[in-house]
Formats: structure tokens, C-alpha cells, sequence
């Protein structure tokens, strides 16, 4: 039964005193705000080793996504196998798959190796709306990739897809989560940054519905805010908070990084992975 209480072993894992080995599955960011480069980035600044499958080169830049390179699916396996046969690994974030034989590949590798901790978060566009999940892969990842899921993390349009429908009110984001539920996920969180009424994130579980009170911060620093959030939680999972903490953690990290973004580029600039890092402040728990 999914519990968001941690369970007799994860805590013994847990009290060993070892550093969380993260793994970040998911697309390259030639501009290093999003994708692998944002992961490895909020692993590394909320405590834990960030380790990296590549599953697509992308040309991108703070205005735009101009081009992508699917790495082929059997060397993205053989890419999972070289870490999880040799490496620890106490969480896994699942980001940018692309195409349906990444998806299968993926979601095979990671049932044989059965990780506890995976966070999906559901990459359907970039932030200037360039696809970067085509229509055939929606089907495989629904059933290859959201069973998978410890938490996924989608924002409004991808819970519409997700769902099926496009919830508005506190009741339909809990209708909607439960209807991901359904699908194999267990643990959704509902992002709340498209919503027009107010930004608030909905955690949706079998055992409840939270809320997660959220403000609308006027910055054009915002690449990669997906990425690094679940990278975070991901983190935060691997270091032994519960579900809840993990997110609230996770949830001031990226809006310190929002706080202070970085004046990069001509578009939508990057966060501030290291802000509290440059302050001197370790991330302690």
C-alpha cells in the first residue's frame, strides 16, 4: 500500500551515512537552463550526487528550442545499465523522452532495476511551446513511464492530457489527480503556474489532497522551473524527507532561484541554481 510515510527500510537506508546518488533521465539543454544541465545542477546544490542519461541533444537557446537529436533508444538503455550495474542510485527523475522507443527502453530498464523513488515530470512542450513528446509516444508513455512514478509532476496542459479534461476548481484538480492516480502514478502533483485563479500546487495521493500555497513572482528568469523542481524533489526524496517536505523543500528552492535569476541570454533567462550556494548557505535539511 503507498503510504507518504516512509516505510521500515527506506528509513534503515536512510540513517546509513552516505551521500544520495541522484540519476537525471532525460534531454540535453545546449543553454544549460533546462534539461540534464538544470538537473544535475539543483541535484548538486540540494545535496546530493547528480548522475545523467542522455536521451536527445536539443539547440537551444533563452528564446527558443531550434532543433532536436534523438539519441537512439538501445544506447539509452545501454547508458541506464553502465549506472544502475555499477552505481547506487536512491532516485531517479524522469524528464524529456521524446519518442516511443526511448519510452519502451526506459520503462523497461527501470522495472528490471526497480529503483523505489522515481519522479516523472510528463515533458510535453518547451516554455515557448515547441512539442518535445510526439503524438505517438503519448500512448506509450501513459502506460510505459506514469506506472513508474513515485510523483509526477505536470502543469496544467500536461494534466489536461494526463486527464482528459482541463481542471479548474480545487475539485476537478482532485478529480484529475485521481484519475492519474488510476493510471499507475502513485503520488501527482499538479502544477499550478498556468492556472489563471491562482498558482497554488495540488498534491493529489491515495491518502489525501494538499495544498501547496504558491505566488506569482513578476521575473523572465523562468527556463527550466519544470526541470529543476522535480530534479529538487527528487533530491529531497533521496535524502529521506517525506513526500510533503520534499515538495515544500523543493518548492522555495526553485523560488529563491526565481528570486534572483540570472540576466542571461535575450528570452527567458535561467534561475539561480546556486543563489543560497553563493550565500554561504549549505543545504541542509
Amino acid at each position: 500500500m503507498y503510504s507518504i510515510q516512509m516505510d521500515a527500510a527506506r528509513k534503515e537506508r536512510i540513517n546509513k551515512q552516505y551521500l544520495r546518488q541522484v540519476l537525471s533521465i532525460a534531454g540535453s539543454d545546449t543553454s544549460g537552463g533546462a534539461g540534464v544541465q538544470a538537473d544535475l545542477k539543483a541535484m548538486s546544490a540540494c545535496g546530493v550526487f547528480g548522475m545523467s542519461v542522455i536521451t536527445a541533444l536539443t539547440a537551444q537557446n533563452t528564446k527558443g528550442v531550434h532543433a532536436i537529436y534523438p539519441i537512439p533508444a538501445d544506447f539509452v538503455g545501454t547508458q541506464i545499465d553502465a549506472i544502475f550495474t555499477d552505481i547506487r542510485v536512491d532516485a531517479v527523475k524522469i524528464g524529456m523522452l521524446g519518442n516511443a522507443d526511448v519510452m519502451k527502453v526506459t520503462g523497461e530498464r527501470l522495472r528490471r532495476y526497480h529503483p523505489d523513488l522515481v519522479v516523472v515530470d510528463p515533458v510535453l512542450l518547451s516554455k515557448h511551446g515547441y512539442p518535445l513528446m510526439d503524438d505517438t509516444a503519448r500512448e506509450v508513455f501513459l502506460s510505459e513511464i506514469v506506472p513508474l512514478a513515485y510523483l509526477i509532476t505536470p502543469n496544467l496542459p500536461e494534466t489536461t492530457f494526463l486527464a482528459g479534461f482541463i481542471p479548474k476548481t480545487i475539485d476537478e484538480l482532485e478529480r484529475a489527480g485521481k484519475k492519474i492516480l488510476s493510471l499507475g502514478a502513485k503520488a501527482v502533483l499538479i502544477k499550478g503556474g498556468h492556472r489563471e485563479s491562482d498558482a497554488d500546487d495540488v498534491l493529489v495521493t491515495t491518502q489525501g489532497v494538499y495544498i501547496f500555497k504558491g505566488e506569482r513572482l513578476a521575473s523572465q528568469h523562468t527556463h527550466g522551473t519544470g526541470c529543476t523542481l522535480s530534479s529538487a524533489i527528487a533530491a529531497y526524496l533521496a535524502r529521506g524527507l517525506t513526500i510533503v517536505k520534499a515538495i515544500e523543500y523543493a518548492k522555495n528552492y526553485v523560488r529563491v532561484g526565481i528570486e534572483h535569476g540570472l540576466n542571461i541570454g535575450h528570452g527567458i533567462g535561467p534561475i539561480h541554481h546556486f543563489y543560497n550556494l553563493y550565500q554561504g548557505e549549505v543545504p541542509q535539511l
